[in-house]
């Protein structure tokens, strides 16, 4: 019996409905609970009285500080490797990009506890090398600043990622006739790259910013043990002191965080309005500036500044995994192994935490992927006016900070579901369903560019021909995305396996995840469990990257970040 079609286009009927409702549910649904927590929180007067406590004023700039000092950092670092990598000829252009991308692809309490054993006086490495501060000397990074700077380190591969693209897109001929000109590499960057690469930089200022208004594994981690809170950590903390007027507290620090990610972007929007950047010209190859003598000391710095970021804070990581206790020094007599022994054989919460982001990771990943195809084939094969509004509705959950997430599933499904009498909160279903809704954007994206560059007449040649709905996507669209579908599930399975942020206000006893874990190894003190397990999660990182670079020939342009 042949499907039913909508007539304005080849879509099964039920199509777009199906892929409104799961939005709806997971995206919408939650979102509009927070709302009327934070609206009726606001009417009941407490809203007021949470806003004028000194606790939630010092969280909140100390939100805004870090963010924004954190935000110039990630600017400068990722501003000088998009301008190095993409214009100038030097050499490695490859390794530096994929070791320049590993910050933002590790989890950020991984990140921070990496730099704890790069610096203070237990550091196993410093102490191995002879260089450490003498003891009783505070640790450096448990201040504003230590906090800033991470947040640099970490999104500063975002603002690579943004300015390149306006980079690449440069008209190459206007560049090349100011270098025919006689105009010197200073002045074609200052009169023609960097005023043109405006948005760019801008945009990458922004997302750096709202990502760090978002983190809660870096301040966890540098900022609780100084009493120094942000936002996000203030939530957790507060829902971990559970009071009557806990939920209607967290909505509204989340509201203050949401609004502070959408003045973010409101400022990106008015630094550029009623400017024009519109360029004429050929494209999509960057210019190349020969730089002579000064290559081998861009270069230098390029890689003293990898090893800093990088290199050196992985070893301290490994260090401090080898050592019985932190602080001692590591030598060949006090290396030892038995850390990663008790992680992988001995320790129970290790093993669940394994088992539980493994099932959420692949059941995120592979789901995620038989909603994306549907999903984007409605996108860019639907003839509705109402595509636009169902694609914003996929993108503000991965827009917005997730702990605002976590927070918005708590309250949706703290009570019993309707009709059904059961809840999931407390369970693993919870983290699942967050998962879902954040990560949709991200496991859509490589699927949606690789149907937009198929050739419709091949799937409406078969249609013509006889062919069902089901049978058109099993024999030609499936096949034909194939290899972006393998890079959507890679990406979400990379971001899911080691997320904190999301799973950190949401996990109990039984569902905790790989990041929760690590926190949670740190937080007691077992500092060489959790650099162990954090080397694992690192490894794990490189070798999914490394899996994605495989068939990165074979995916549209932009799905693999680090790519040249």
């Amino acid at each position: 019996m042949p499907q039913p079609l909508a007539k304005a286009n080849s879509q099964p009927r039920w199509l777009f409905p199906f892929v409104v409702s799961f939005v709806a549910l997971l995206c919408v649904l939650p979102l509009a609970r927070l709302v009327a927590a934070g609206v009726s929180t606001f009417f009941s007067g407490r809203a007021l009285d949470l806003l004028l406590e000194p606790a939630v004023w010092s969280a909140a700039v100390n939100t805004l500080s870090t963010s924004f000092f954190g935000m110039i950092a990630a600017v400068v670092i990722g501003g000088l490797f998009a301008l190095s990598l993409t214009l100038a000829d030097v050499r490695g252009k490859w390794l530096m990009s994929f070791l320049f991308m590993l910050p933002t692809m590790i989890p950020p309490q991984v990140q921070a506890l990496a730099w704890v054993g790069m610096s203070g006086p237990s550091s196993p490495l410093l102490k191995a090398l002879g260089i450490a501060p003498p003891m009783g000397s505070p640790q450096p990074l448990y201040s504003v600043g230590g906090i800033a700077l991470l947040y640099g380190v970490q999104h500063a591969p975002l603002v690579y990622l943004s300015l390149r693209a306006g980079l690449l897109a440069l008209p190459r001929d206007g560049i090349e006739a100011a270098k025919l000109a006689g105009a010197s590499p200073l002045r074609v960057l200052r009169d023609i790259i960097l005023p043109l690469s405006l948005p760019g930089i801008v945009a990458g200022a922004a997302i750096a910013f709202v990502s760090g208004v978002g983190n809660f594994g870096i301040p966890a981690i540098l900022g609780i043990p100084a009493q120094i809170y942000t936002l996000p950590t203030l939530i957790y903390s507060r829902l971990a002191s559970f009071g009557g007027s806990t939920f209607g507290d967290i909505a509204v620090l989340s509201a203050m965080i949401g609004l502070m990610a959408v003045a973010g972007l409101r400022v990106q929007e008015r630094a550029l309005r009623g400017k024009d950047y519109r360029v004429i010209g050929l494209s999509g190859a960057a210019a190349t500036f020969r730089l002579g003598r000064w290559r081998p000391l861009l270069e230098a710095l390029l890689w003293i500044l990898l090893f800093v970021m990088l290199i050196a804070p992985f070893a301290a990581l490994v260090s401090a995994s080898l050592v019985p206790a932190y602080g001692i020094v590591l030598t060949l007599k006090t290396a030892s192994f038995s850390a990663y022994e008790e992680i992988l054989f001995r320790q129970n919460v290790t093993q669940t935490a394994f088992a539980n982001s493994l099932f959420l990771a692949s059941t995120t990943a592979f789901g995620l992927l038989v909603i994306g195809v549907l999903a984007g084939y409605t996108l860019t094969r639907g003839g509705s006016r109402w595509t636009g509004l169902l694609s914003a509705m996929i993108e503000i959950p991965y827009a917005l900070p997730g702990i605002v997430i976590s927070v918005a599933f708590v309250l949706l499904f703290a009570a019993p579901l309707p009709l059904l009498g059961v809840t999931i909160y407390g369970t693993i279903w919870i983290i699942l369903a967050a998962y879902f809704a954040s990560f949709l954007a991200v496991g859509l994206k490589p699927v949606v560019s690789a149907l937009r560059q198929l050739d419709p007449a091949l799937e409406e040649a078969a249609r013509l021909s006889g062919a069902s709905f089901y049978r058109r996507l099993f024999d030609i669209i499936v096949p034909l995305i194939a290899p972006a579908a393998g890079a959507s599930v890679i990406l979400v399975f990379l971001i899911s396996c080691n997320e904190l942020t999301v799973s950190a206000l949401l996990w109990s006893a039984g569902t905790q995840t790989l990041g929760v874990a690590i926190y949670n190894l740190d937080d007691s003190g077992s500092y060489d469990l959790a650099s162990a397990l954090s080397v694992l999660v690192v490894l794990m990182v490189v070798v999914l990257m490394l899996l994605l670079e495989l068939v990165a020939a074979r995916l549209p342009k932009g799905v693999v970040p680090w790519r040249n």
